[in-house]
C-alpha cells in the first residue's frame, strides 16, 4: 500500500487515480498509524515552499517523513514535495526544508537565458545523469514529462538522476538511498509517468 500524505498541500488524488491506473492501492492520509503501516510514501506539493513546509512541520509530517526515511522506506517527493526534501528554499526568503538531500531551491529566472517565460510549463525530454535509476526503469532517454514551475534544486549534482533542457539544464529528478524525487508531475505525464509510479511501486 502506498500513502500519499496528506499535509494541506498538493494534487492528492489525480495522484491516487493515476496508482490506481496502474493497479496499486494508494490512500490519502494524514494518519500516522497508517503512514508508518504503508509499503511506500509519496510527498506531493504545489504551491509556495514556505507555507508548504510550515503546514508539514504544523502537522507533524515532517518529523514522520525523516523517521520514515531513516528506517530506510521508498519516499517520493513530487513538484513542491521534492523541493521540500532539500536543505532550504530560496523562494521569497530563506527557508528551511527537511534536509534529507543536500542542496538548494533557487529561482529558475537565475539560471536560463533572458526572455525564458517563468514558470517553467510544459512537456520537456528528460536526459539521464550517471547511472540510471531503478525510477527510470520503463523509461527511455528523450521521454518527456510535464512541468510547472518557478524554482529548481540546485547545488545537488550527486543526487541528480536526470535533467531538462529550458536554456539550461534543470534538476528534473533526484535520488538519495531510499529518497527519491520529481520536479515534474508523473500524474500528469501520461504513460511515461504511470510508468516512473510503476517503477517506484517495484522498489
Amino acid at each position: 500500500m502506498i500513502a500519499i500524505i496528506d499535509y494541506g498541500v498538493g494534487n492528492l488524488f489525480s495522484l491516487q487515480s493515476s496508482f490506481a491506473a496502474i493497479g496499486q492501492e494508494a490512500v490519502v492520509t494524514a494518519d500516522p498509524a497508517v503512514i508508518r503501516a504503508a509499503q511506500r510514501l509519496i510527498l506531493p506539493g504545489v504551491g509556495a515552499f514556505e507555507d508548504a513546509a510550515r503546514k508539514l512541520r504544523d502537522s507533524g509530517m515532517a518529523a514522520l517523513v525523516k523517521e520514515q526515511a531513516a528506517a530506510g522506506k521508498p519516499i517520493m517527493g513530487i513538484c513542491l514535495g521534492m523541493q521540500l526534501l532539500f536543505d532550504k528554499s530560496y523562494e521569497y526568503g530563506e527557508h528551511d526544508g527537511l534536509g534529507l538531500i543536500g542542496g538548494a531551491v533557487k529561482p529558475i529566472a537565475d539560471a536560463i537565458p533572458a526572455g525564458y517565460k517563468v514558470p517553467h510549463i510544459g512537456w520537456n525530454a528528460l536526459s539521464f545523469v550517471g547511472e540510471k535509476s531503478r525510477l527510470f526503469k520503463y523509461v527511455n532517454e528523450g521521454d518527456c514529462v510535464y512541468f510547472v514551475h518557478s524554482y529548481y534544486a540546485a547545488d545537488c549534482d550527486a543526487a541528480v538522476t536526470a535533467t531538462a533542457e529550458y536554456g539550461a539544464p534543470l534538476t528534473a529528478s533526484v535520488e538519495k538511498g531510499n529518497v527519491y524525487g520529481c520536479q515534474f508531475h508523473p500524474e500528469k505525464s501520461g504513460k511515461v509517468g504511470l510508468s516512473i509510479l510503476k517503477a517506484f511501486c517495484e522498489l
